[in-house]
């Protein structure tokens, strides 16, 4: 399984996350890749490559063309306006409030994001950018005729909406996988989001898409992040309708359960049709995982990955969460191997 990485992504290093009513270090840090990089390794992972430079053309059929020129330019405005700090939103549209894009970069920030706790740096849209390289990348590594491919995207990808960022996400590189199978060929693909978190803006950008299945299995949103998706009778809309699918999991969640859920998921996947997977891989749901609750074993993530080669399909994972523990590297690679056994 052929592995891409690339040392851009340590432009993203953001110093401040608000969490827990303070300004603390993020959870979301260069150190993530770093682990998952030498565990891959250790595990016997040893074709690494990096990605091909790509420009936004396949950003640009599943995000706002006006929110991917917001984050090219975000960080320049702000300090531009004379802002000391990382630039974090602090005022939002909400019910009842006019929906437009102001010209001020503080009321901006607010208006393309939907939570408060990411902080836009100096290298982010940069790093964002080499993330969807290593997707898009993978895409094409299966289009070639491989089995699987796994991006190491850093910053991770499935918060970000069409025209939405947060969750540490930007660009949606697991939707810019799916997309680049589409462009490729494929008449249907399947995306599968294992993060602990819901997957919102890959739904978003899917939800009215007949071509793009998108099953999402995370923490319960009435209890866990992002909160206001992920419900199970979110189906999809229009031509849309049948093609997405949430497994909204308890407090606690072992691996049995998640796992049943995760064969249900599969096998609509299957009755769909699609002729090729993308994985968005969050390692968030192990029980020693700082930021989450459910209960999944290191062990847990080789029958994980065992289950997905079983698929028949030719997958692309995407690296998302797994944040604060060594054992996030050994867990992916645990993925890794499941799937290339």
């Amino acid at each position: 399984m052929r592995i891409f990485y690339t040392e851009d992504h340590k432009l993203r290093d953001a110093k401040t996350e608000l969490f827990g009513g303070e300004l603390v270090p993020p959870f979301e840090a260069p150190f993530r890749a770093e682990w998952i990089l030498a565990a891959v390794k250790e595990a016997g992972f040893h074709d690494v490559a990096a990605p091909e430079r790509h420009d936004l053309e396949v950003a640009l059929k599943l995000h706002a063309p006006d929110y991917l020129a917001f984050l090219e330019t975000a960080w320049s405005r702000w300090v531009a306006d004379g802002y000391r700090g990382e630039a974090i939103p602090a005022c939002f549209p909400a019910r009842r409030m006019r929906q437009h894009p102001p010209r001020d970069i503080d009321g901006a920030l607010g208006y393309y994001s939907f939570a408060a706790e990411t902080a836009i740096t100096e290298g982010t849209y940069a790093a964002a950018r080499a993330a969807v390289d290593c997707a898009i990348s993978a895409a094409d590594h299966i289009h070639a005729g491989n089995r699987a491919a796994f991006a190491l995207c850093r910053p991770p990808g499935h918060h970000a909406a069409i025209d939405l960022y947060g969750g540490y996400s930007f660009i949606n590189n697991a939707a810019c996988a799916a997309q680049r199978l589409r462009d490729h060929g494929a008449q249907k693909v399947a995306v599968l989001d294992v993060d602990f978190h819901h997957g919102n803006g890959t739904q978003d950008i899917f939800y009215e898409r007949g071509d793009v299945y998108f099953a999402s299995l995370h923490g319960d949103p009435v209890e866990a992040f992002p909160h206001f998706l992920g419900f199970a009778d979110e189906e999809g809309s229009g031509a849309g309708l049948g093609t997405t699918k949430n497994y909204p999991l308890s407090r606690g969640t072992l691996f049995d359960a998640w796992s049943a859920a995760m064969t249900d998921a599969l096998s609509r996947i299957e009755t769909f049709g699609a002729e090729a997977l993308v994985v968005s891989l969050g390692v968030d749901t192990f029980e020693r995982d700082p930021i989450s609750f459910f209960r999944l074993k290191s062990e847990d993530y080789l029958r994980m990955g065992e289950a997905l080669k079983r698929t028949g399909l030719p997958v692309v994972v995407c690296m998302e969460g797994g944040y604060g523990v060594p054992e996030i590297g050994l867990n992916v690679a645990n993925v890794l191997t499941g799937i290339s056994s």
